[in-house]
């Protein structure tokens, strides 16, 4: 359940990590480079109760950094770099954002390193996937028997059924099955090593997936369009409190010895 972003306990909110990334700006008489990110996803985070830190795609951050931070959000955006998963461009492949998706990788690396949770959105859950070792269908429309993922129109979203796997951590969150917003134009083809497949869409294409310790979860829909509903950030917030209240216990022990 979303909370107020107050914590019953009396501890701190947890910190949530958004990435940011590069793109022109232009306001009043200002016409420069901007790091971007969807408000939308702020929102989501602080209405589920966490703290939000943007992260702009610069130099990578050392694992002791990434630490400082208690959960990630890996958004949604332009496709990945197709030779992270060692395949060519498709012709429909976007120009790959190289600065971001060294930096996105280099975090979730990190985040696996140091036991942060990770919500992983779109983009963010085809980064993951690479990361283990996956690959991607680079344009769907080209697969038999699959339906769109994409509307038609660039701002509109496809109303997507997905059915859960049972005992699952995504099963858990948003129960059985959903029906969720989808915009995306590439999916999972291979599923990743130590990662594990949550939920699909009626057609088999891969919607959700997590690592076997559930310390990431990943879908491939945008439940920041919904801010009605907000059990995965909330359950990403929740994970966050956790790791907070372990790291405060241990550092109290250690202080004692």
């Amino acid at each position: 359940m979303a909370s107020n972003g107050s914590d019953s306990s009396g501890s701190r909110r947890p910190l949530i990590g958004l990435p940011t990334y590069y793109g022109r700006g232009q306001y009043g008489v200002w016409d420069r480079d901007a790091a971007f990110l969807p408000s939308v996803y702020v929102t989501a985070v602080t209405r589920a109760g966490g703290r939000v830190v943007l992260l702009p795609p610069e130099e990578p951050w050392s694992a002791a950094e990434a630490a400082e931070l208690d959960g990630f959000v890996l958004t949604g955006g332009d496709d990945v770099d197709p030779r992270l998963y060692g395949a060519e461009p498709h012709e429909r492949t976007q120009e790959p954002n190289l600065r971001r998706d060294r930096f996105e990788v280099s975090l979730y690396e990190h985040a696996q390193a140091a036991d942060i949770p990770v919500l992983a959105i779109c983009r963010g859950a085809q980064i993951v996937n690479t990361v283990h070792g996956g690959t991607l269908h680079q344009h769907v429309p080209d697969l038999p028997g699959l339906d769109p993922h994409e509307a038609e129109i660039k701002d509109e979203f496809a109303e997507v059924a997905v059915t859960t796997v049972p005992e699952t951590t995504t099963a858990a969150i948003i129960g059985t099955g959903a029906t969720v917003r989808c915009h995306h134009h590439q999916s999972i083809d291979r599923l990743g090593e130590e990662l594990v497949l949550s939920a699909r869409a009626q057609d088999g294409t891969v919607e959700a997936f997590e690592d076997d310790e559930a310390r990431m979860v990943a879908v491939q829909w945008h439940p920041e369009e919904t801010l009605d509903d907000l059990r995965l950030f909330a359950d990403l917030v929740e994970r966050a409190r956790k790791r907070v209240h372990t790291r405060m216990t241990e550092t109290k022990e250690e202080a004692r010895l």
